[in-house]
């Protein structure tokens, strides 16, 4: 059988789930006898039924055995008692012989199924399009192998890679399908429950919402500000006049025992300490990182600038996903701002350098999707 043609449709199915089973990996199966898909199934939900169970069981109300049936699995089965039974069990009780796995599970608490399954007599054959199914869960890996949140950095930019012109006045540079997918992934951001982070500059620059204003928006995301100033008590802002308890903050200690920061948490938004990051012009991104994720339970950030603490991250190394939104214009202009900014550097080799993972067309603008390159 085309082992890799199966498993593809495994890894499609697997995105069913995309944003919902958090901090839960994202994993597809299919069940397929004499050429022919029988069955699909996903993991829908944290907490929910796995993927192949729900594949076994689409399967069983079709009728028949499965003996002689294959099962594709996109990730290991899990091989221990969570908040659902091991898939493991499910797979022999329905007596499935013949199980494809494209990787093997990163958590060491669940790993150990496919030797498990093989001690029990079932065939298994592993790292069928493993590169794909590792880039399915790559905000898993993360999860599993740091304490901070999965990251995406999103910019929008000129051709000639500027954010504003010459008088910074902020300007929407992208068009509406740019805009569309902005407001979607805030939309899943805050289904998976994760935040929107910014600097202080876009804060009082662009006073933004920074909400999902999209329809099936079920729950916004939290919006985190980095600022070495916290807004004063008597300045109007959006994000602390109409959604403080959504809000957090993060500053210095001299700051965050300030009487602006105790009008903040009076009104329901978090203050929290962060340290300067060497050099001290920027916080330390690390740690913020780490506070969403231990403190406020962030599986996910989505970074929308500006173009200092852009930088910052990437060379933080903290950047899982850069999403370049490109607006087909030029500015030409050297005093107009720049996309990224920060740096001295000597030449070429001290290049942040990142690898295309995606692109796309969005109306006008072009998208393009980079990871980090591999050390």
């Amino acid at each position: 059988m085309d082992h890799e043609f199966y498993m593809q449709k495994a890894i499609e199915a697997a995105e069913n789930g995309r944003w919902r089973t958090a901090p839960n990996p994202v994993v597809g199966a299919v069940l397929v006898r004499g050429g022919q898909i029988v069955s699909q199934g996903w993991h829908e939900r944290f907490g929910g039924p796995h993927a192949e169970v729900n594949c076994i069981r689409d399967a069983a109300q079709q009728g028949g055995q499965l003996d002689d049936c294959t099962l594709y699995v996109t990730l290991e089965p899990c091989n221990h008692q969570g908040k659902q039974p091991p898939c493991t069990r499910a797979i022999l009780d329905a007596g499935i012989r013949h199980v494809v796995m494209g990787m093997e599970d990163v958590n060491k608490t669940a790993a150990g199924g496919k030797e498990f399954l093989r001690e029990h007599g079932v065939t298994v054959e592993s790292g069928v399009l493993e590169e794909k199914c590792r880039d399915l869960v790559s905000d898993f890996i993360i999860w599993q192998l740091t304490a901070r949140p999965y990251m995406i950095l999103k910019m929008a930019s000129t051709l000639d890679g500027r954010i504003a012109a010459g008088n910074g006045k902020p300007e929407i540079i992208t068009g509406e399908a740019s805009r569309a997918e902005v407001m979607r992934y805030r939309k899943n951001i805050g289904i998976a429950g994760g935040a929107v982070l910014i600097g202080g500059n876009t804060f009082y620059l662009d006073d933004p919402q920074l909400t999902a204003r999209i329809e099936g928006a079920e729950k916004q995301p939290l919006a985190a500000v980095v600022t070495s100033r916290l807004p004063s008590p008597e300045r109007k802002c959006r994000l602390v006049d109409e959604r403080a308890g959504d809000c957090v903050f993060f500053t210095t200690a001299a700051q965050a025992a300030s009487p602006a920061a105790a009008v903040l948490r009076d009104k329901g938004a978090r203050v929290h300490v962060a340290d300067r990051a060497a050099g001290g012009k920027l916080l330390d991104l690390k740690q913020v990182a780490g506070i969403l994720r231990e403190e406020e339970h962030c599986p996910y950030v989505y970074c929308e600038g500006g173009g200092r603490i852009a930088l910052a991250l990437l060379e933080d190394h903290l950047v899982d996903e850069l999403h370049m939104h490109l607006a087909p214009a030029i500015l030409g202009d050297a005093d107009a701002k720049p996309v990224f900014y920060g740096r001295a550097v000597s030449g070429m080799r001290d290049a942040l350098r990142m690898k295309v993972f995606r692109t796309s067309v969005a109306g006008g603008d072009i998208h393009l999707y980079f990871r980090p390159e591999e050390d």
